[in-house]
């Protein structure tokens, strides 16, 4: 039985990035100051998303490949080394095995990119040379960002030098908890112009801003910093990415390109483990930003660990049988 994308009507997914890049514009405190959150309608509206809707069978199949092409596939451990980069670009390249594959009716898979310290860009670059996946990397001090702006900056340059077609950076959470916009817009602004030509995803840390309002804030800050993607969490945080968060996140996104015309990507990341998890985001972008949000270059999931349970779960929808852990190649 083949599993068909979720949405075969947008736009196909190709390698490497495919849409306009935010070009941003200057602070206009005014399209968030005014905004009130209200959590409780927030909680309920994101608790609701996954019992009103359901995929089962070959829908929920081609839901779940879906999700592994929108996987940053990372490793951010103090003990990464060149061997275990290249094994989990190996991992990359092929997510599922052949067989399934076939099973599945799909000639081929990969995810959305790999994910690494700037240090181990150079051997991800190397192993996934001509497949198409881009190299992302952490930058600014991660995962705290309380590093001089001119290091952080110096990082991100070494970085993208190194090949990295992707920047992930930390924004200083203290300018949101102060409410100081024009710095943390001013320092966004230097990230992206830092960048390049490489794609920025902000990571707000939202675990640590405290109210719905101010991750409001921080995310329509950003976008007006120029930065191509909104992200949860650095996965280091004691609380990363929730429903109710993602959803004020997206509801920013969607104001945001409601007044620019610019299309900014999402990626929550960190406490999502399951398929079941790899589902409800992708409802959260389909009822809240459409079907252009189930492409990699509009959604990431910052879930590494998540991809051993899609497997079983294909492997199940495939055979009607769950496999050992022991089946599944490692990343």
């Amino acid at each position: 039985m083949t599993a068909s994308p979720p949405d075969s009507s947008a736009e196909a997914a190709r390698p490497g990035h495919n849409r306009p890049r935010n070009t941003g514009r200057p602070l206009a405190p005014d399209w968030f100051a005014g905004v009130a959150i209200n959590t409780p309608a927030a909680e309920r509206r994101a608790a609701t998303l996954t019992t009103r809707r359901t995929v089962k069978k070959v829908w929920q199949a081609a839901w779940l490949a879906n999700a592994i092409r929108c996987i940053d596939l990372t490793t951010l451990a103090g003990d990464d080394t060149p061997d275990r980069v290249a094994r989990l670009c190996a991992k990359a390249r092929r997510p599922l095995r052949d067989d399934l594959l076939a099973a599945l009716g799909l000639p081929e898979l990969h995810v959305g990119a790999v994910c690494v310290y700037p240090t181990m860009v150079g051997p991800a670059v190397k192993a996934l040379a001509g497949t198409g996946i881009p190299v992302a990397s952490v930058a600014t001090g991660f995962p705290a960002g309380l590093m001089p702006l001119p290091l952080r900056l110096a990082e991100i340059r070494h970085a993208v030098d190194q090949g990295a077609a992707e920047i992930d950076i930390v924004i200083t959470r203290a300018h949101v908890l102060s409410r100081d916009w024009a710095a943390l817009h001013d320092e966004v602004v230097a990230m992206r112009e830092a960048c390049g030509q490489a794609h920025l995803k902000a990571i707000l840390a939202t675990g640590d801003l405290a109210t719905l309002r101010n991750v409001y804030a921080a995310s329509m800050v950003a976008m007006q910093a120029g930065a191509d993607f909104i992200k949860t969490s650095t996965g280091k945080e004691g609380v990363n990415a929730t429903l109710p968060v993602s959803l004020i996140m997206t509801r920013a996104i969607r104001d945001y390109r409601d007044r620019t015309g610019h299309a900014v990507g999402f990626k929550p990341a960190g406490g999502m483990r399951t398929a079941k998890d790899a589902i409800a985001w992708q409802i959260l972008m389909h009822e809240e930003l459409g079907r252009d949000w189930l492409q990699p270059d509009l959604f990431r999931l910052g879930a590494s660990s998540m991809l051993a349970d899609i497997e079983r779960q294909l492997e199940h929808h495939v055979t009607g049988r769950y496999a050992g852990a022991h089946r599944h190649a490692l990343a």
